[in-house]
């Protein structure tokens, strides 16, 4: 069960590369109350996290909003189990180039290379993007079911270590925000 884990943030971390900005994405079970859910428990991770500092960010940032929402954190046995997985993706960008259009008949415009359709020409690559991703599964302990799943992408700055930790707080905010769902009061 945990490869499934690992096998959504590496694909989040891969075709995440296909989208621009923060995507958030969350599905839950609407039969449930999340009404009676007061305390959490993390479950540990499969494996040691290879960026030690983000993880610890993370972590806190998830704790903190569910504090903010009335969940305590408890060491074992809480009402629902928190299991996270996520990493750290590149991805290739391309530049528009210029656009084609099948009406105008006329030499192709003139095209400012700082203007949204990029460098002339053909498109060009262009460094490569760290893209940040973070999946969120609360599980019903009781019931040993997923009641909440989460995603969230975030494009990172690795030169700009500090931005990026503000950033990936901000990201854990934007999916927190749709929990509890508003649907279950």
């Amino acid at each position: 069960m945990r490869w499934r884990y690992l096998l959504i943030a590496v694909l989040l971390a891969v075709f995440s590369g296909f989208s621009s900005g923060q995507k958030v994405r969350v599905g839950f079970d609407k039969s449930v109350d999340f009404s009676k859910y007061k305390t959490y428990t993390w479950e540990e991770p499969a494996m040691p996290p290879t960026r030690p500092h983000l993880y610890t960010t993370v972590i806190g940032s998830v704790d903190g909003q569910l504090q903010t929402k009335g969940l305590s954190r408890v060491e074992q046995n809480g009402d629902l189990i928190l299991i996270s997985a996520g990493g750290i993706g590149f991805a290739i960008v391309a530049s528009g180039g210029r656009p084609l259009s099948p009406t105008f008949t006329g030499p192709p415009p003139v095209i400012n290379a700082t203007v949204w359709t990029g460098a002339e020409g053909q498109g060009q690559l262009m460094p490569a993007v760290p893209e940040g991703s973070l999946v969120l599964e609360f599980v019903d302990r009781t019931a040993n079911v997923v009641v909440w799943s989460g995603t969230v992408t975030e494009k990172l700055d690795i030169e700009k270590k500090s931005k990026s930790l503000e950033l990936a707080s901000k990201a854990v905010a934007k999916l927190l925000k749709q929990f509890p769902p508003k649907q279950s009061k």
